[in-house]
């Protein structure tokens, strides 16, 4: 028997995958049923290229409903108890200065489930997170990435 995967994310982020699931499970899925139907409407469904643009966004539709499923069954809401607020931890903001004469850059570590670069919100499994994660304030670290090794400075932890 596998162990399944564990999904950190904080509570803000569970409630949205959940409303996502919500909208598959209801309005999005019961339109695909109506285009399936609409498209065998139109005859032969060997030559049908509706239908078949119909069943395969049905399919994906129920893949990702599958996937959020899974997902928010092991979800671990991540929760700020840490008294150390100098800590980087899962669910803390962190700047940090690209050295030696970078900008200062302020990202959130999320679980996967809920990262998103362009808002700001990076994955714990992400380079920068893993190198950064357990650090404080003040401390000059090696972030190694596929592009290259640099270095930062963490400036503040929120």
């Amino acid at each position: 028997m596998s162990t399944e995967k564990s999904y950190y994310m904080t509570a803000e982020g569970k409630e949205k995958l959940e409303k996502e699931l919500h909208y598959l499970k209801t309005d999005r899925r019961q339109e695909v049923v109506e285009r399936i139907k609409i498209a065998r409407d139109f005859g032969d469904l060997s030559e049908n290229s509706e239908y078949d643009s119909a069943k395969e966004e049905q399919a994906f539709v129920e893949q990702r409903i599958t996937q959020l499923e899974k997902m928010i069954r092991n979800a671990v809401i991540i929760e700020n108890t840490d008294t150390n607020s100098n800590i980087v931890s899962l669910g803390k903001s962190v700047t940090f200065q690209e050295l030696p004469d970078g900008d200062e850059e302020t990202y959130t570590i999320v679980g996967s489930a809920e990262a998103d670069p362009f808002e700001g919100k990076i994955s714990n499994d992400s380079p920068i997170a893993k190198s950064l994660l357990g650090q404080e304030v003040g401390t000059e670290v090696t972030v190694t990435t596929p592009g290259g090794d640099f270095q930062v400075r963490i400036t503040k932890v929120e």
